[in-house]
C-alpha cells in the first residue's frame, strides 16, 4: 500500500497547479509586506537623525589603491571597516564590513566581470573633523566627516551624492545568541564571565574603543534588546530558523538636484520610480508571482539592485551589490508638489533644491556600493557595463519571431503549426515546447509517446532553416530511475536542508523535486555538460533552451520559493537567493557554447535574473494577463530592465493568462514587433491563437506586423551589436538621448530603438489616435511609413487605424532594411539591402551597417563588416569603420531611399574599383523622397553616391 504522502502527492500537486493556473489574480497574502519581513520592519523603524557611527581617523590608511578606516557604533562599540576605492571610469566603490566578524559574511561572487581597476586618490586636507580626498576628475573630491560618519562626493562646489547624510547606516553584527551562550554555560564559567564583564564595565569610553573588538564582548556590550524575528521568524506556516541571528544592513544615499530615478527591476510599475514614504518600499526578492498586480512595488521574478538618477545637469547611478532580500525606500522633497506649486516656488524664489533620497536595506551580506558618476547617460551605462558586462550578442535568428504555447501537443502538432506559417506566408524562426514535451517532467528527456522521434522533428525544422526551443527547468524530479537525479545526488550537489544533512525537497511541476546547487561551480559544470549531443538525447544544433521557474519556484515553499535557511555549502539560501536564476542561465548558456566546441552563440531565455544576467541571454516579463493594462505595463517593465543593463527583453504577446480580444492581440503584436524579444505565448487553458486563427483580415494585419520585424532585422542586429560593445540600451527611454529635455523624463509609453527609431504603441482599447511626444526642438522626425516630416520638441496627435502603429525615423539617420522577407531570418542571409536615409535640417545623415555570419563567435576575431554610412554635401558614402576586420558578404545594395532632400539633376555612383555610372532615380515631391534604383554595389565595399 502506498504511504499517505505517496498517495496524496498527485492530489497536492494538482491543487498547487490549480492555484497557480486558475482564473484568480495573485493572492497578495502569499507574499510579505515590509511589516511582515522582520529585518525590513526593524530597519525601517529607524528614523532619520544623528547616526551612532563615527569615523576613527587614527585608524586611517591611504595607499595607492584604497583608503581604509574604522567606524565605531557609539551605542554598542562595534567596529566596522570602511574601504573606499576610486575606480577607473569615474566610479567610486564603498565597502563596509565588520572589522572582526564571528565568521565571514557573504560577498557576492561571479557578478563582476573582473575586479575593477583602481586609480590613485590623494589626500587634500585633514583635521579632527574629517578628511578631503581628491578623486582626480574635474575637481571631484570626497569629504569624509567624522561625527557622525558621512561621505559627500563633490564636484567644485556642487554636492553630487551624500552617504549617510540622513544617519540611516545600520549594520547588524554577527553575535552569539544569549540563551545559547551566556545563560547555558556552567556556573563556574558564568562566574568568570561576570568578572570579565565587570572589568570591561569599569573602562572609560576611550578605553573601550581601543580594546580589541572581540565578538563575545561585543555581544555582551550590545545595548539593543532582542526583538521578534531576530533569531527566528514565521510567515504563515513557514518557520525560518535564522541560525546566524540578525544580519541586516542599511545605508542611505542623498541625491541633490534629482527628481527622477529609475531602475531596480523587476516591478510592474512605471519606469520612473515613485516615492515610498506612504507605503511599502520597492522589494527585490526573486519570486514566482503569477498574474501579478500592476502599479505597486511588490517583488517579481528578478532583481537588479541598480538605481539610475537623472536631471538635466547630470546622470549618475548606485549599484548595490547584494544578493539577499532587499528593500529600497525612495523619498523626495518635491513629492506631491503640483506643477502649480513648483511654479509658485520658482516665482517666489524658493531656495529649496530638489532632492531624492534612496535607502537600501538588505537582510544579510556586506555593504558593497558602486557610485557611478556619469555624467552623461551613456557614461553611466558604460560604467555599469564595465562592472557587470554587456548584453550578450545573440545570433540574428534569435531576433526573429518566436511562436510558443503551453504546450504544443506532440510532433504532429508542431509540424501542423510549422506548416501553418508557410500556408499563410508568415515568417518565423522558433517554435517552442513547454514542460509537457518531457517524459514526466524529467528535463533533458522527451515524452516517448508524444515526441518519440525528436531528431526527425528537429530535422524537419532545420530543412526550413528554423529552430526549436525546449524548456529545461532547474527542479529535478525525485526519482531513483531518473539518471540526472541520481547523478547530481551521487555528487552531493543538491541544495541542502538547514542542518546540511539531507537534500532540500520542494514541490514543482514534477511533484517532489530536488534543486541543484548552482552556486557550486561543479554543479554548473555538470549542468553544462548535459547539453552535449551525446548527453541530451534527441537534441540537434537547432535546439535552444528556455530556463523557467528559476527564482527558484517552490510551490510549497514560503512565498512560492525556497526557505531561507536551506544551505548552499557554507552559505544560507538567504545570502544567495537572488543569484539562483543568474547561475541557472549562466550554466545553460555555457552548455550550449560547449556543445558546439565553443564556436556557436547560444540563445537562452530565463525568467529570474540578477545583475550580470545580460551576459547570458534574454529575459521576459513573466506570467502576464490578456488585458490592456498588461500590454501597457510591458513598456515600462522592459524600459526599467534596459536602464539596468538587461536589454534583450520582451513580454508574452497576447498575454499568458486568459484570452485576448482580437483587437488586443493585434495591438500586442504591433507592440511586441518593436521590442527586442518578440514571442507570442499562451497558457494551456486558453484558446489556440496562432496568427491565422482570427479571421482573414486579422491574419493579414498580423502577417504585415511580423514582416515589418523581418525587414528591420539588419537594423536590430546592428543595434544589438552596438549594445554588446558599448553597454547602451537597445530599447531606450527618451531622456537617455535627450538628457536636457525635461519633457522626456517621465515618458514610458513610447521609446527609442537605438537612437533612430521612435515607437509609440497603441495600448488603449478602441483608440482612433494617440499623442506622441517627438523630442528635440531642433530635430525633425519622419513617419516611418508615410515619410511625412514633423518637427521635434512637440506633442503630435496621430490618427490610427487597426493597421497602423506610430513609428518615426529621426532626421539625420540611416537605417538598413531587407525588403525580401522569407520564411525565416536564415533564409534572408544573402539578400540585398535597402538603405533608408532621413536627412536632417542640414541635409546630413549618418548610420551604420554591421554584417557577420550571424551565429558564431568569429566576430570576436574581427570577422565582420562594420561600415559607416553618411550623407553630407550631397554625397552619400560608405566607408570601413574597422579596416583590419576581415569578412565578405554576398549581399548587395539594391535600393537607396532618401527623404527630406531635393530633386537632383543626376546621380552618380562611384565604386571602390573606380568605376562610375549614372543611377536611375524617382522623386516624389509630395514627401521630398528620392529613390535610387539598382545601384548594385556589394554591401561590404567602399562607394559614394553624388547628388548633382
Amino acid at each position: 500500500m502506498a504511504t499517505f504522502s505517496e498517495s496524496m502527492a498527485p492530489v497536492l500537486l494538482l491543487c498547487l497547479a490549480l492555484c497557480l493556473t486558475g482564473t484568480w489574480a495573485v493572492d497578495r497574502s502569499n507574499f510579505k509586506t515590509c511589516d511582515q519581513s522582520a529585518f525590513c520592519k526593524r530597519q525601517r523603524a529607524l528614523k532619520a537623525g544623528e547616526s551612532p557611527y563615527r569615523a576613527l581617523l587614527e585608524t586611517m590608511e591611504l595607499t595607492n589603491t584604497k583608503l581604509t578606516l574604522q567606524l565605531i557604533n557609539d551605542k554598542n562599540k562595534v567596529r566596522l571597516l570602511l574601504e573606499l576605492y576610486r575606480l577607473q571610469g569615474n566610479m567610486t566603490r564603498v565597502k563596509i564590513n565588520e572589522l572582526k566578524p564571528l565568521k565571514p559574511r557573504f560577498e557576492v561572487p561571479d557578478v563582476l566581470i573582473k575586479e575593477p581597476s583602481t586609480e590613485p586618490m590623494s589626500l587634500l586636507s585633514q583635521d579632527e573633523n574629517g578628511v578631503v580626498l581628491s578623486l582626480g576628475v574635474e575637481s571631484q573630491r570626497v569629504i569624509l566627516s567624522v561625527r557622525p560618519f558621512r561621505l559627500d562626493i563633490m564636484e567644485g562646489r556642487e554636492v553630487l551624492m551624500s552617504l549617510n547624510s540622513r544617519g540611516l547606516l545600520a549594520f547588524e553584527h554577527l553575535r552569539i545568541r544569549k540563551d545559547t551562550f551566556t545563560y547555558k554555560v556552567t556556573s563556574t564559567v558564568a562566574s568568570v564571565w561576570d568578572n570579565v564583564k565587570r572589568v570591561f564595565s569599569s573602562q572609560t569610553d576611550g578605553e573601550a574603543e581601543k580594546k580589541d573588538a572581540d565578538p563575545a564582548s561585543q555581544a555582551e556590550d550590545e545595548e539593543e534588546k532582542d526583538e521578534d524575528g531576530m533569531w527566528e521568524e514565521t510567515f504563515k506556516t513557514f518557520a525560518d530558523s535564522k541560525p546566524n541571528g540578525p544580519t541586516a544592513i542599511s545605508l542611505d544615499f542623498s541625491l541633490p538636484g534629482v527628481e527622477h530615478v529609475y531602475g531596480i527591476p523587476e516591478h510592474a510599475d512605471s519606469a520612473r520610480l515613485k516615492t515610498t514614504d506612504n507605503g511599502d518600499p520597492y522589494r527585490l526578492h526573486n519570486m514566482d508571482v503569477y498574474k501579478y498586480e500592476l502599479y505597486n512595488p511588490m517583488a517579481l521574478y528578478g532583481s537588479v539592485p541598480l538605481i539610475v538618477a537623472h536631471s538635466a545637469q547630470r546622470t549618475s547611478g548606485i549599484f548595490w551589490l547584494n544578493a539577499a532580500e532587499t528593500w529600497v525606500d525612495i523619498s523626495s522633497n518635491t513629492a506631491g508638489k503640483t506643477v502649480f506649486g513648483k511654479m509658485l516656488d520658482y516665482v517666489q524664489g524658493s531656495s529649496e533644491i530638489p532632492q531624492t533620497d534612496v535607502r537600501w536595506i538588505s537582510e544579510s551580506g556586506v555593504i558593497d556600493a558602486f557610485i557611478l558618476l556619469g555624467p552623461r547617460p551613456q557614461d553611466v551605462f558604460a560604467q555599469y557595463a564595465a562592472l557587470t558586462g554587456t548584453q550578450a550578442f545573440p545570433p540574428i535568428f534569435a531576433l526573429g519571431y518566436h511562436q510558443c504555447r503551453w504546450n504544443y501537443n506532440d510532433q504532429e502538432d508542431v509540424q501542423a503549426v510549422d506548416a501553418g506559417f508557410d500556408e499563410h506566408d508568415i515568417p518565423y524562426d522558433f517554435i517552442w515546447l513547454d514542460i509537457e514535451h518531457a517524459d514526466g517532467k524529467r528535463y533533458f528527456t522527451w515524452d516517448p509517446h508524444k515526441f518519440g522521434m525528436p531528431k526527425d522533428m528537429l530535422q524537419g525544422l532545420k530543412d526550413k532553416k528554423r529552430k526549436l526551443v525546449a524548456i529545461v527547468d532547474p527542479h529535478i524530479k525525485v526519482d531513483s530511475n531518473y539518471k540526472l537525479y541520481e547523478e547530481i545526488r551521487s555528487r552531493n550537489l543538491y541544495v541542502k536542508t538547514k542542518d546540511g544533512g539531507g537534500d532540500y525537497d520542494g514541490w514543482c511541476w514534477p511533484g517532489s523535486s530536488a534543486y541543484p546547487d548552482f552556486t557550486q561551480p561543479e554543479m554548473r559544470t555538470l549542468w553544462a555538460s548535459k547539453f552535449a549531443y551525446d548527453q541530451y538525447e534527441g537534441s540537434e544544433d537547432n535546439l535552444y533552451v528556455w530556463n523557467d521557474m528559476n527564482e527558484p519556484s517552490v510551490f510549497n515553499g514560503p512565498e512560492i520559493t525556497m526557505i531561507k535557511d536551506a544551505k548552499h555549502g557554507e552559505w544560507e539560501h538567504r545570502d544567495v537567493h537572488n543569484l539562483y536564476g543568474l547561475y541557472v542561465q549562466m550554466a545553460t548558456a555555457e552548455g550550449l557554447i560547449q556543445r558546439s566546441g565553443g564556436t556557436e552563440r547560444p540563445f537562452v531565455l530565463g525568467r529570474s535574473f540578477f545583475a550580470g544576467t545580460q551576459r547570458y541571454g534574454a529575459i521576459w516579463t513573466g506570467d502576464n494577463i490578456a488585458e490592456w493594462d498588461h500590454l501597457k505595463i510591458s513598456l515600462p517593465m522592459c524600459l526599467s530592465l534596459s536602464v539596468a543593463g538587461i536589454h534583450f527583453c520582451g513580454a508574452d504577446i497576447g498575454g499568458f493568462f486568459n484570452a485576448p480580444s482580437t483587437e488586443l492581440l493585434v495591438r500586442w503584436y504591433q507592440t511586441g514587433c518593436y521590442m527586442p524579444f518578440f514571442r507570442a505565448h499562451a497558457h494551456m487553458d486558453t484558446p489556440r491563437r496562432e496568427p491565422w486563427l482570427h479571421g482573414a483580415e486579422n491574419t493579414a494585419l498580423i502577417r504585415d506586423i511580423v514582416r515589418q520585424r523581418y525587414t528591420l532585422l539588419p537594423f536590430w542586429y546592428q543595434v544589438f551589436y552596438h549594445s554588446h560593445t558599448t553597454g547602451e540600451p537597445i530599447m531606450r527611454m527618451l531622456w537617455t538621448e535627450y538628457p536636457q529635455e525635461s519633457a522626456t523624463f517621465a515618458i514610458d509609453d513610447e521609446f527609442l530603438i537605438g537612437r533612430d527609431l521612435l515607437v509609440h504603441p497603441v495600448t488603449e482599447q478602441g483608440a482612433t489616435g494617440v499623442t506622441a511626444y517627438l523630442p528635440g526642438k531642433d530635430e525633425i522626425w519622419y513617419d516611418f511609413f508615410t515619410y511625412k516630416k514633423h518637427n521635434g520638441g512637440q506633442n503630435l496627435y496621430i490618427p490610427v487605424t487597426m493597421s497602423s502603429i506610430p513609428v518615426f525615423q529621426r532626421g539625420g539617420s540611416i537605417i538598413p532594411k531587407k525588403l525580401r522577407v522569407r520564411r525565416s531570418s536564415t533564409c534572408m542571409e544573402h539578400d540585398p539591402y535597402t538603405l533608408y536615409v532621413a536627412a536632417d535640417l542640414k541635409n546630413t545623415a549618418e548610420g551604420e551597417l554591421y554584417i557577420d555570419d550571424g551565429h558564431t563567435f568569429k566576430y570576436e576575431k574581427k570577422e565582420f563588416i562594420h561600415r559607416k554610412l553618411s550623407l553630407a554635401n550631397n554625397v552619400l558614402s560608405s566607408v570601413n569603420l574597422v579596416p583590419d576586420a576581415n569578412f565578405s558578404t554576398l549581399s548587395w545594395i539594391e535600393r537607396i531611399v532618401i527623404v527630406g532632400t531635393s530633386k537632383p539633376s543626376k546621380v552618380t555612383l562611384k565604386t571602390a574599383n573606380g568605376l562610375e555610372r549614372q543611377l536611375e532615380f524617382d522623386f516624389d515631391a509630395t514627401v521630398s523622397m528620392l529613390t535610387l534604383r539598382k545601384p548594385g554595389m556589394n554591401a561590404g565595399d567602399d562607394w559614394t553616391v553624388t547628388l548633382q
